[in-house]
């Protein structure tokens, strides 16, 4: 413990929201022009799920508090040798923490690396890179400036089904003892814990929860928890962290929320009406100084997250790609007050954006088609490019057949730069300037700038093509 003080110096943090900017996008928005409208709106918080060198000179000279992160894949080299850790501080976090760089704050050491699904396959490296990350921020003269954190799903405690209420809440048990290294570690640092939490999964696959209970009105029935009384699952889930750390001798912990938010697209209660009621109200609640009923004052939160990321796995769920509060192109979705007085202010769009040509690829009407290669050809496009609109209770979810395949092949078309190859499908499709868009449902243009993704691109997009080929089953 003694080695952990020395290696580990306080700091002092402010308590604003921040967001979170993923990449996985086939099309690029410009980091300088992203950069300029965060600036705009106010968001002085940023989590990356990497160092993107792009990213990183786009941010230097601002005053954004940033945190970077090692993504999940390097945590063996880290966790084997110091060296390597040695080499990423200096290159990521060194290379940029100068007067007129990049205003760095914290590491987060990998990402939800305990999450039940990936079966324990980080269970033994996330430690040990967490130490020799800290060490050699320390021996970068660093350890008072940076500090480490890791971003936990909030699947690390639970309470029981016989006692669902927060003070019934631990670590599980399974990786209770590694937990608790990590949350004294954090501690001895004065280090954060951070957790992801997502009151929009209690509804996802449960038709049972009771959907008041996500929101922040205050407009389901209660649950008491001793003297306690929780009007919503976000706290609830925060006091079972909270209960969790005070057995493990910890009540003070400081927690930060990393990612909160609501999805517009995917599933039947992820749109735009539910996003902005869920956000608004977040920001209300947690900027009100209130709290929850175990732990009072300001709640540090990002958002998740900025925009959205057409190339992100949907093993998960179709909404994966659609949690931005920004679109693709860097439209605002929705009026979001972001000091939480629900104010009805327009959050500042990415400006200067290019697109390319105004056309779309859609059925060719005029075509001989059979209806099942009709079908194998959509979901030819679907498993290449993105078409989760098209799901159970999405925006596209009432189109027609013939509807369905004009999406999937524009999707097929946009996500590679319409070229005229990819608009002909064996003579099904053909390319026009009339927009399809209808009934609410948009056939997008994508942007110019940046075809391929700065984290896989189409890659990505083929890696998941099996979750996506599973749309077939909606689609026909």
């Amino acid at each position: 413990m003694a080695l952990f003080f020395v290696l580990c110096a306080m700091a002092p943090r402010g308590f604003a929201v921040g967001v979170n900017w993923g990449t996985m996008a086939t099309h690029q928005l410009p980091p300088e022009k992203v950069v300029k409208m965060l600036k705009q709106n106010g968001f002085d918080k940023l989590k990356l799920f990497d160092a993107d060198e792009w990213i990183m000179a786009a941010l230097l000279g601002t005053d954004i508090e940033v945190m970077l992160a090692i993504p999940n894949n390097m945590l063996e080299e880290m966790s084997k040798n110091p060296s390597a850790a040695d080499s990423w501080v200096a290159e990521n976090v060194t290379g940029y923490l100068y007067p007129g760089g990049v205003n760095i704050k914290f590491v987060a050491v990998g990402n939800e690396p305990f999450l039940e699904a990936y079966n324990g396959t980080y269970l033994h490296t996330t430690f040990p890179a967490l130490k020799n990350i800290q060490t050699s921020l320390y021996n970068a003269g660093l350890g008072s400036k940076v500090k480490v954190t890791v971003p936990f799903n909030a699947d690390v405690y639970f309470s029981p089904v016989s006692n669902p209420v927060p003070s019934a809440g631990d670590f599980r048990p399974e990786i209770r003892d590694l937990t608790i290294e990590i949350v004294q570690f954090l501690y001895s640092c004065d280090s954060p814990f951070s957790v992801n939490i997502y009151p929009f999964l209690s509804l996802y696959g449960n038709d049972n929860f009771p959907i008041e209970f996500a929101f922040f009105e205050g407009n389901s029935k209660p649950l008491r928890d001793g003297s306690s009384v929780y009007t919503n699952v976000f706290d609830a889930n925060l006091d079972t962290l909270v209960w969790a750390l005070a057995k493990a001798g910890y009540p003070d912990m400081e927690v930060l929320v990393g990612e909160v938010g609501w999805p517009t697209d995917g599933d039947k209660n992820a749109n735009i009406q539910n996003a902005k009621r869920f956000n608004q109200g977040l920001l209300k609640h947690v900027l009100s100084g209130n709290g929850s009923p175990k732990r009072r004052g300001i709640i540090d939160i990002y958002l998740f997250s900025l925009i959205d990321e057409n190339a992100k796995s949907v093993a998960p769920g179709l909404f994966e790609r659609h949690w931005g509060i920004f679109e693709f192109d860097g439209k605002p979705k929705y009026e979001l007050d972001l000091t939480g007085q629900e104010l009805n202010k327009g959050l500042v769009p990415v400006h200067g954006i290019k697109y390319m040509e105004r056309q779309w690829c859609v059925l060719n009407t005029d075509a001989d088609t059979n209806a099942l290669f009709l079908a194998h050809s959509i979901d030819y496009a679907c498993s290449l490019s993105d078409c989760t609109s098209l799901g159970y209770g999405s925006s596209c979810n009432n189109l027609t057949l013939q509807g369905n395949a004009s999406y999937a092949f524009n999707m097929y078309y946009q996500v590679h730069n319409q070229r005229d190859w990819d608009c002909d499908f064996s003579g099904l499709a053909i390319v026009t300037d009339k927009d399809p868009s209808e009934n609410g449902c948009q056939f997008p243009v994508m942007i110019s700038y940046g075809s391929s993704l700065m984290h896989g691109g189409l890659s990505d997009i083929l890696k998941n093509a099996v979750g996506l080929c599973t749309l077939i089953l909606i689609l026909v």
